[in-house]
């Protein structure tokens, strides 16, 4: 059921993406805000409930239904419910429509535009960037995305819906990355403030809900890569910093495309970004896709043989 699930709801991404602003992500970020003003009071215990509350209770939820359906109409509706909630979840579309245009624009030699689009994506100033630098910084936050929108959610989903918990590891997932970004975002003057605790709270549980699927992502990046250069550059970047874990994925994707990413002072290794390694990156996320779908086939396979 898992494999049915996560390809038909990246068929239906591909053929139907969602919009940044479309109902179901606007009511999760809805339900987060909600809970935090009304929860978050400042102290360690309010934040342990804050936390739970914003996201082990959606979580529970998709878990409900999907067995009420298989108790009431079978499994057919659970699977349909499954496809559903992933599509919500799972994605290429979610940010791939950035890379798109900025590539494009690098393509075209239109560095002004590229300039702008990655501006608007990331939120930064990218007015005086030389072309490597937009390149860089394009593969960095794309791989991150790939990882966040997909890897991760396809690591948490297809465990839980192993152990009989549906779409549960997608949900929870999602809103407990939402969660740690979130808590951690820049203030606006108009904004809900954030204690302390729960900024830690959150933080630390995003890293520990991370930490196996990063690892996932790399050592499939490293797989279908240049394995040596990517374990390397893993195992190199890992033990000058230890609690980064989106500094594994990049140094993973460095390895495996052979590209310098990283800050100078955190000792990136390779040839200076340029636009052709963004085709190797899109290779790259494809073929990892692919093994990924193999794994859950043969993994389905033995489980119906065995």
């Amino acid at each position: 059921m898992s494999f049915i699930s996560i390809l038909f709801a990246l068929l239906l991404e591909q053929a139907r993406p969602l919009g940044q602003l479309n109902p179901v992500h606007n009511t999760n970020r809805g339900w987060v805000r909600w809970i935090i003003r009304n929860f978050d009071a400042g102290k360690t215990h309010h934040g342990w409930l804050t936390w739970s509350l914003a996201v082990i209770v959606p979580s529970v939820l998709a878990c409900g239904v999907h067995w009420l359906l298989v108790w009431s109409l079978g499994w057919v509706a659970a699977v349909v419910w499954n496809i559903a909630v992933l599509y919500v979840t799972l994605g290429f579309r979610q940010f791939s429509h950035h890379f798109t245009l900025i590539r494009d624009a690098l393509y075209a030699g239109d560095e002004a535009l590229a300039r702008q689009k990655l501006a608007e994506w990331m939120r930064m100033d990218a007015s005086e960037l030389p072309r490597s630098e937009i390149v860089r910084h394009v593969i960095e936050y794309s791989a991150l995305s790939a990882h966040r929108h997909v890897f991760g959610v396809l690591a948490w989903y297809s465990v839980l819906a192993a152990l009989g918990l549906g779409p549960a590891g997608a949900v929870f997932y999602r809103i407990a990355e939402y969660v740690g970004r979130y808590v951690n975002r820049p203030l606006l003057p108009t904004s809900t403030g954030v204690s302390n605790a729960l900024q830690v709270i959150a933080t630390r549980a995003w890293f520990l809900t991370d930490w196996v699927p990063v690892r996932l992502t790399a050592l499939g990046f490293a797989f279908v890569g240049s394995f040596e250069e990517a374990v390397d550059s893993w195992r190199q970047y890992a033990a000058r910093y230890p609690g980064d874990n989106d500094g594994v994925v990049l140094a993973a994707t460095a390895g495996a495309i052979n590209v310098q990413l990283g800050e100078p002072e955190q000792g990136g290794e390779g040839p200076t970004p340029q636009a052709v390694h963004l085709r190797a990156f899109v290779g790259l996320v494809w073929r990892t896709v692919v093994m990924w779908m193999v794994i859950l086939v043969l993994l389905s396979l033995a489980r119906l043989l065995g």
